[in-house]
C-alpha cells in the first residue's frame, strides 16, 4: 500500500509518501511545502492544494492520512487549523482517495510510545523506525509519522490504539 501523510499548516505543509505495511513501511518521498508570508492566505491555501495535487499525480498513493483536529482556546486558530487542513482534503478527494485522520496524541503515542512526545522526539524515531539517512525537517516528520501511524493502524493488533477513523 502506498500512503500519502500530512501534517497541515497554512504556511508550513508536511508531507510523506510511505510504501508498505505496518511492518515493511519505507519512505519514498518526505518535504514540507513552504508557502512565504507575502502570499495572501488564500493564495497559501490555492498553492498547497496544488502542491498535494501534484503529489498525487506524481507518487499515486492508495490512501492519505492525515492529522485529526485538536483542542484549541482560540477561534480564530480552530479556523486557521480548519483552513490548513481543507486544501489536502480537496485535493485527496479530487482523486477519490480514502481519507483518514489521526489525533497528533495517538499519533505520537503510537510512534514514540508517549502522547506528549515533543517534536524532536518523533522526528528522532521516525529517522530510526524508517532507517532514514539524517533526521527530517520537524513538519515533515510529523507527515511521517502520521503516515507510518496510518500504516501500524492496518494492524488489527494496533487498531483499537489508534483510533482510525475515515474522513
Amino acid at each position: 500500500m502506498r500512503t500519502l501523510g500530512i501534517d497541515p499548516a497554512i504556511r508550513n505543509t508536511g508531507y510523506a509518501i510511505l510504501e508498505g505495511d505496518h511492518s515493511t513501511a519505507k519512505a519514498l518521498d518526505y518535504g514540507v511545502i513552504s508557502i512565504p508570508q507575502k502570499i495572501t492566505q488564500s493564495g497559501a491555501l490555492a498553492a498547497v492544494c496544488t502542491g498535494i495535487r501534484n503529489l498525487i499525480e506524481k507518487w499515486r498513493p492508495d490512501e492519505m492520512a492525515i492529522e485529526g483536529i485538536i483542542y484549541v482556546q482560540s477561534h480564530r486558530t480552530a479556523i486557521s487549523m480548519g483552513a490548513a487542513r481543507a486544501a489536502p482534503l480537496i485535493a485527496a478527494a479530487g482523486f477519490g482517495l480514502k481519507i483518514f485522520e489521526y489525533s497528533p496524541k495517538k499519533v505520537k503515542q503510537a510512534i514514540v510510545g508517549k502522547g506528549t512526545a515533543d517534536k524532536a522526539q518523533v522526528a528522532f524515531m521516525i529517522r530510526a523506525l524508517l532507517g532514514l539517512a539524517e533526521t527530517p525537517p520537524s513538519d515533515a516528520a510529523d507527515a511521517l509519522a502520521i503516515a507510518l501511524a496510518h500504516l501500524q493502524a492496518s494492524d488489527p493488533r494496533r487498531r483499537s490504539v489508534l483510533d482510525r477513523r475515515e474522513v
